[in-house]
């Protein structure tokens, strides 16, 4: 039974992945994506972020220290660029507008979690 919940709660955070990278998408100028793009953005980053993210975040963990964790952001943008590069229906204009994408799309996949933990 726990396994069954598991799945469905993972299947919801990808969902709200999908639909947060589509609004987020909507919101920065400089971003397109497609619906087929967009699904598969949000498996692409959600594989870049639990394999290659820590390794870069624990390489470069003296500049975020000395950054005050504003190198946060551009560790995200550089993945955001990689994520454009493997997925086809998604484009990013540039590193600006990739870090621009990344605060978006942070705060909209807040929001909609948010969202969903008040429902259940």
């Amino acid at each position: 039974c726990s396994s069954i919940i598991t799945s469905t709660m993972t299947l919801v955070h990808w969902i709200v992945s999908v639909v947060a990278i589509l609004v987020a998408s909507y919101i920065v100028p400089g971003v397109s994506v497609t619906l087929l793009g967009a699904i598969v953005m949000a498996i692409v980053l959600g594989i870049l972020n639990v394999f290659l993210k820590p390794i870069i975040t624990i390489l470069t963990l003296p500049v975020t220290i000395l950054t005050l964790g504003l190198f946060s952001l551009v560790i995200n943008a550089l993945l955001i660029m990689l994520a454009d590069a493997l997925v086809p229906g998604f484009s990013i204009g540039g590193f600006w507008i990739a870090v621009l994408f990344s605060i978006v799309l942070s705060l909209v996949n807040a929001f909609f979690h948010l969202i969903i933990a008040k429902s259940e």
